[in-house]
């Protein structure tokens, strides 16, 4: 697939890095050309200087025969542009923008073929902060994501000691909980990734990924140890976009404080939420933390635009006797360091929004992607459209797929109905199959299988 990229900022390159490394044509178009030669020293791709919604410079690119463009650069308005000239000028079949300001967002009439012909909406900061609210309604969980519009969800959780099922065969999760349909679809061992069978013994301080319906989470966090009391109070470092879209979605049923250290900015913020307390000061000042109580906070996030002040802060929190602690990290070198260490939860915003891009570059109908394990893995919903003569899987049982090495159904959705994935269920058109992908390098063979036969219309 030839694919432009517009903006080699964290966001541009992170896609840029996963999209060179699947065999796609890429181009990325950029003002800096330090980023720009940063890019071609690490990966197989060719550059373009110059300003990403100019016509000549798009020309230059490629867009004339380009499948897609990803407008990606830290303005809404260059985004938007871009995306008007490649409709307009080179018909460029799929147009996807980063825009992240409220004022677009809240009026979708703009986004239209008739206005502004943009196929594909990305908003990173509503993504993350959507990220984010899971993880506080599930606080046991490290990983929560979303499938089949919300039905179904893949949990990540570290299994701890004094878990019921801890130390037991996993086929015993279903014996302990008759009717609730869940199921492990991979586990990391001291890193290292182990497809699970019925036998598989469950081990203190594995990684489980496990699929399960929205309405059983809670009951499997609860076997595996992972905490399950509901979040009360809550302290957020940082009043930008993240922080503030945050506390307004949990100010309602939660207590939430907002730090930040701008005054001006502070003011502002205050003005926008109705229930929150917002403090203007150092999110690592010990002295303002204790004040606030740190050590009766449930949830510490640090969402600033400083990745140091977030880690420094979280690991102050944490220290001081917050139960849990999170902080947003854009340097992906930090990331792996932070999160085996006292912070709970390390946040990449760029692993955390790729997903969103990559559901539109797989082929085959693929309806959502999420990027696992600082990208070395995938979890996929793949829609089964055709018939047992043009398709690799409809009117296949389980166990009759091929189903590429270190891959694992974790559930089917079947119009509202979740189903586990036994051996004799039978694949029908317009399944919503979930897959755990190990190997990322696998995933061009589960695409297709995915993939009609050229003869079904």
């Amino acid at each position: 697939m030839k694919i432009i990229i517009l903006g080699a900022g964290q966001v541009g390159s992170s896609v840029a890095a996963v999209l060179a490394s699947e065999a796609n044509d890429i181009t990325v178009v950029d003002a800096d050309e330090g980023r720009l030669e940063q890019l071609r020293d690490r990966f197989d791709l060719n550059t373009v200087d110059g300003h990403a919604s100019h016509p000549d410079v798009l020309a230059q690119a490629g867009a004339e025969d380009a499948d897609m463009i990803l407008a990606v650069t830290n303005s809404d308005e260059t985004n938007m542009v871009a995306c008007q000239v490649a409709y307009t000028l080179f018909h460029t079949p799929t147009k996807i923008a980063r825009v992240r300001a409220k004022a677009y967002l809240d009026l979708p009439q703009l986004f239209t073929q008739d206005a502004l012909p943009i196929d594909v909406l990305i908003s990173p900061e509503q993504i993350v902060t959507d990220y984010i609210h899971r993880l506080i309604e599930y606080p046991g969980a490290l990983q929560v994501l979303d499938f089949a519009e919300g039905r179904v969800r893949l949990v990540a959780v570290r299994a701890e000691h004094g878990g019921p099922l801890v130390g037991h065969r996993i086929r015993e999760l279903a014996e302990r909980m008759p009717g609730i349909q869940a199921r492990v679809a991979a586990i990391y061992r001291r890193d290292r990734p182990i497809i699970p069978t019925g036998d598989t013994v469950l081990e203190e301080g594995d990684e489980v990924f496990f699929v399960a319906a929205r309405k059983n989470i809670r009951a499997v966090l609860a076997e595996l140890g992972g905490r399950t009391k509901k979040v009360k109070r809550i302290i957020i470092a940082g009043g930008g976009h993240i922080g503030v879209r945050l506390a307004r979605a949990l100010e309602q049923d939660h207590q939430v404080k907002i730090i930040d250290h701008n005054p001006e900015n502070a003011r502002q913020v205050a003005t926008q939420l109705r229930r929150t307390i917002v403090l203007m000061g150092d999110c690592a000042d010990r002295n303002l933390l204790l004040e606030e109580n740190i050590e009766n906070t449930d949830v510490y996030i640090a969402v600033t635009n400083d990745d140091e002040a977030n880690i420094l802060s979280a690991m102050l929190a944490k220290s001081l006797g917050a139960r849990k602690t999170m902080a947003l990290i854009n340097r992906s070198e930090y990331v792996d360091l932070v999160q085996s260490g006292i912070i709970d939860i390390a946040i990449s915003p760029q692993q955390v929004t790729i997903g969103s891009l990559l559901a539109h570059v797989r082929r085959g109908d693929v309806a959502v992607v999420h990027s696992l394990r600082r990208g070395a893995a995938e979890a996929i919903e793949a829609v089964a459209h055709g018939d047992s003569t043009s398709s690799k899987v409809v009117g296949r049982r389980i166990d009759e797929i091929k189903l590429p090495p270190g891959t694992t159904i974790g559930a089917i959705v079947r119009h509202n109905e979740v189903l586990l994935p036994h051996r004799d269920v039978v694949i029908q058109p317009e399944d919503h199959v979930i897959l755990f992908v190990v190997d990322k390098r696998r995933i061009k063979d589960v695409e297709r299988l995915f993939q009609v036969g050229i003869g079904f219309l």
